[in-house]
């Protein structure tokens, strides 16, 4: 027996109609057509589903869709205005930081999260002074830990770093 569930994603209001078993990420790619999240392992390890839920980032693959009635979900493509780039995306495409770009969404959105986090004050587990904001702008130990739940099998790793502290440099 289907179940609705209400979802803003990237800005647009949808109403569905799904069965209770039913993935957050499966919602967004069958129901909703957003293929921008991407199904990688289906298991949480790889990070190519991320999106934004509520400001956090989260594997949607995880989550069931009936238990983020009424969330805003925002994908790396709602991260962009109409015609202009997010930074995070301007800061992937300057460092190169994707090579067949099947887990550039889920590190957008990764990476959104991650500086956000950082913003907030919210250490990680290299964060060494508990007291001090964290700074990815010039901290890659941080980045790569903060990164961590999101593999690259193409090893674009270097770059997708820099991509991060260049962003980090930009929301400052």
């Amino acid at each position: 027996m289907d179940r609705s569930v209400n979802l803003v994603v990237d800005g647009h209001e949808h109403s569905l109609s799904v069965d209770p078993r039913t993935t957050l990420l499966d919602a967004l790619r069958d129901h909703l057509q957003n293929f921008s999240p991407k199904k990688g392992c289906d298991h949480g390890q790889c990070g190519a589903c991320t999106v934004l839920v509520d400001g956090r980032r989260l594997n949607s693959c995880l989550l069931l869709v009936l238990s983020q009635d009424g969330a805003e979900v925002t994908t790396s493509d709602g991260l962009a205005a109409e015609d202009d780039l997010a930074p995070v995306h301007r800061a992937f495409l300057d460092r190169d930081a994707f090579q067949c770009g099947y887990c550039t969404p889920g590190q957008v959105c990764s990476a959104v999260g991650a500086i956000r986090e950082a913003a907030d004050g919210a250490p990680s587990v290299v964060t060494e002074d508990l007291e001090a904001r964290v700074d990815l702008s010039d901290d890659d130990d941080e980045i790569r830990e903060r990164m961590s739940g999101n593999l690259c099998r193409c090893g674009a790793y270097v770059n997708i770093v820099a991509a991060v502290r260049d962003a980090a440099r930009e929301d400052r």
